[in-house]
């Protein structure tokens, strides 16, 4: 798809990487880079900063990878009376939104159209923005809150706008299939319901030689936040099957709330450093390696929506055992890797015993070409782009 740098996209986020941590709405950040690729792309952050003391506001303008993006950080307080205090924030957001709006366009022309991402509140800045100026709007959700183990999505006042403003959006995208059924499970519907899945930079997470000539190398990636990602459980799998084999080291890569809990556990079953090794965080060229040296990437998460880091594996021609909980059974399967019941220890221990001895059926090459066809730059990008197209043409 050639570019067309005659559509404008604004992307309003929720979730981007701030100052105080580069991690939250990455993702979002990947979908406007993509989407950049083919078109003329702004994105524009609002936060509220408490840390701010001396000022009201303050902006930051950048240019990179495509996207042009203004982040505004402003004053927030909390006010004793509640009801008052969710109105004043609630006025505070709207306002610096529609201040940061107001300076793309001064900068980078007027949008042809708004890209939500994550409901609710950015979806009635949009919506009031359709109505002042006709502009459309379409929205992608990322947020797991809609899921049934998660069950926070809640308020029937917030639902029946989140209804209103689906309705009146030119097209929805979720990031699996998974998240799309349970939002149309609340009611969240619109006849033009897509999935979209999350980037991978495949120019990055590319195939390497294995530089490891000893043990076999199972890797994990995660936030360290036992409830979901269950790290627990994994190092209960890896303590009995290392009592029946020695071939093999785990490697758990990331950092988080249970990092040291996890790594009393570890300690307590008498396999650290023998046969589980903790890295820390990894980030970048370091993280790209920890996969690329890997045999196969493990999760057993108690629930999940789609972690990036299962399509990222994937992009390196490593194999993925994982828990079926979210999407992932969308991305796992038996050409991909193997899935396994979630919370079933028994059953893990026994797929990590055959991948540790099948690993090698699984072709790399094939698991890439996989990964890009679905989850490139490229393909995600040219797939945002259809969608604005259908949505750009059907009002006019």
């Amino acid at each position: 798809m050639p570019a067309d740098k005659n559509i404008h996209v604004l992307f309003l986020s929720r979730w981007y990487p701030h100052r105080y941590d580069p991690m939250p709405g990455l993702f979002v950040q990947r979908h406007a880079e993509a989407v950049a690729l083919y078109t003329k792309v702004s994105l524009l952050y609002v936060h509220p900063d408490k840390q701010l003391k001396y000022k009201k506001h303050e902006i930051f303008e950048t240019e990179e990878n495509g996207v042009y993006t203004i982040k505004i950080y402003y004053r927030n307080h909390d006010y004793k009376i509640p009801f008052l205090n969710e109105i004043i924030k609630g006025w505070k957001y709207f306002r610096y939104n529609r201040k940061g709006i107001r300076l793309i366009e001064r900068k980078k022309g007027k949008a042809n159209l708004l890209h939500v991402n994550i409901l609710t509140r950015l979806g009635v800045i949009a919506y009031f923005q359709k109505l002042l100026s006709g502009t459309p709007y379409i929205i992608t959700e990322h947020w797991s809150r809609y899921l049934p183990i998660t069950n926070t999505y809640h308020g029937k006042f917030r639902k029946r706008i989140t209804k209103l403003l689906a309705k009146k959006a030119g097209a929805i995208t979720a990031v699996t299939g998974n998240l799309k059924k349970a939002m149309q499970n609340h009611g969240i519907h619109n006849r033009n319901f897509e999935v979209v899945p999350n980037v991978v930079d495949t120019n990055k997470f590319i195939p390497a030689e294995k530089q490891h000539t000893g043990k076999k190398c199972i890797v994990h990636i995660s936030c360290f936040e036992d409830r979901s990602k269950n790290i627990s459980g994994i190092i209960n799998v890896i303590e009995r099957l290392s009592k029946k084999r020695d071939d093999f080291e785990l490697i758990l890569v990331g950092e988080g709330i249970n990092l040291d809990q996890m790594k009393s556990l570890a300690a307590e079953k008498g396999l650290t450093d023998k046969t589980i090794r903790f890295t820390g965080l990894l980030e970048n060229k370091t993280l790209i390696e920890a996969l690329q040296q890997a045999d196969f990437m493990l999760m057993f998460s108690n629930y999940e929506n789609m972690p990036v880091v299962i399509n990222e594996s994937l992009s390196c021609g490593v194999p993925v055992i994982s828990s079926d909980v979210g999407g992932i059974s969308e991305v796992i399967n038996p050409q991909t890797g193997l899935l396994v019941e979630k919370g079933n220890e028994q059953h893990l221990e026994e797929k990590i015993n055959s991948m540790l001895d099948h690993f090698r059926e699984f072709n790399s090459q094939k698991l890439r070409e996989y990964a890009i066809k679905n989850f490139s730059y490229e393909a995600v990008g040219r797939r945002f782009v259809e969608i604005y197209e259908i949505t750009i043409n059907n009002i006019k």
